[in-house]
């Protein structure tokens, strides 16, 4: 039997508003798929929102007033019963899900207020942290897309609790929102890390950051944002590691942006490309690994376009390490160079791009590259930590 994973109050309430949006949402979507078959071709004009008109626009109107008006009811009494049900406490399976759905439709939780909308905190444990906790070594774990911070334990491994054991650091992982936009999130990463670091009970030696995935670009873009306020804890940065990062993009995002494009394109299929619209800001940041703002503000996510990042460099002060993996035996292939670790390519996690003005000066000793890896696999590899040690215990 499937193990049973055990839902919160709050989970309720969530997983109701979005099958009420959802609802809604493929309404709207039947509507325009209505709208297009019903027009004559080549002569009826396009309705510009989808809409029917007359008694069918009507019909698909009060489909929409009902589902609102249920979902509100059942919002409201949930929310009356909230504070009897019990919460219980941190389940991996849950908080799994959980983050997955974050990292799909986080945005979109978020700007509603669902309850399933993951709030920034640093955990240990998956609980917050311990009034006790100190060190004079702090390392901050930053986890990637649609994952959360018990996912770095791996084949029964974790980079932090083995860098705790074997060089002293006291590891500080990140619970985050993966479906809001980097710079939203490395925004609030900048205030939280000055009042970590600020707080912190005793004086610190060496600070270090470590990234997967998405991860990585979050601290890049944190660093940028907090010298730019003029925030002091970026001085009191020792390193930054970057583990599978998509510094210059993944081409599964860019593959689902074409999927848009071709959908848009045909007359009868284009309601569908809705369906695609519907991935987060995360996500779509991933088409070329965007960090600010400007490379989103006033431009439409979704619309056609080339690669507009502000070029950001690698902090300055920072020694800065990208470890990146192969799915083949060659590092020298075609295959290997564009798949890379099955989801970011070699020359995206290792910073190198066909512009000088967007390549990442990673030291040749402090890049690494792992055969016959997947993305994950980075998470629980042996000969990774094997490098991560040396690195951080020679701190060259």
């Amino acid at each position: 039997m499937p193990r049973r994973t055990p839902l919160h109050a709050s989970d309720l309430r969530g997983a109701m508003r979005l099958a009420t949006d959802a609802t809604a949402g493929l309404t709207d979507l039947v509507e325009a798929m209505h709208e297009r078959i019903a027009r004559v071709p080549l002569i009826g004009k396009a309705s510009p929102d989808g809409r029917t008109n007359g008694i069918t626009g009507l019909v698909y109107k009060s489909i929409r007033g009902a589902t609102r008006l249920v979902g509100g009811s059942l919002d409201g009494l949930l929310g009356l019963l909230t504070p009897a049900l019990r919460e219980g406490p941190p389940n991996p399976d849950r908080e799994g899900l959980v983050a997955a759905l974050n990292g799909v439709l986080g945005d979109y939780l978020a700007a509603t207020a669902n309850p399933l909308a993951i709030s920034m905190s640093f955990r240990r444990g998956g609980q917050p942290l311990p009034a006790d906790i100190g060190g004079p070594r702090l390392l901050v774990l930053l986890h990637g897309l649609c994952m959360n911070d018990l996912q770095w334990q791996r084949n029964d491994h974790d980079h932090g609790a083995a860098l705790a054991r074997d060089l002293g650091f006291t590891p500080v992982y990140l619970h985050y929102n993966s479906g809001q936009h980097v710079s939203i999130n490395g925004r609030e990463l900048a205030h939280r890390l000055e009042e970590l670091i600020a707080g912190w009970p005793q004086p610190l030696e060496r600070v270090v950051l470590l990234g997967h995935s998405m991860g990585g670009l979050l601290a890049r873009s944190a660093l940028h944002q907090a010298a730019q306020s003029g925030l002091r804890w970026p001085a009191r940065i020792d390193d930054l590691v970057c583990l599978g990062t998509p510094h210059h993009g993944a081409p599964l995002e860019r593959a689902g942006h074409g999927v848009d494009l071709l959908l848009s394109a045909t007359p009868y299929a284009a309601p569908f490309a809705r369906l695609g619209k519907v991935r987060s800001a995360g996500i779509t940041d991933l088409r070329h690994g965007s960090l600010v703002d400007e490379d989103w503000v006033g431009r439409d996510r979704f619309a056609r376009g080339a690669d507009r990042r502000l070029p950001l460099p690698l902090p300055e002060g920072v020694r800065c390490y990208a470890a990146a993996a192969k799915l083949g035996d060659h590092a020298g292939t075609l295959k290997a160079r564009l798949l890379g670790d099955g989801l970011v390519p070699l020359d995206s996690a290792l910073g190198r791009h066909v512009e000088p003005a967007r390549t990442l000066q990673f030291a040749e000793h402090r890049q690494w590259v792992g055969q016959g890896l997947g993305h994950l696999d980075l998470l629980g590899s042996t000969e990774l930590y094997a490098q991560l040690r040396d690195w951080l215990a020679n701190a060259r």
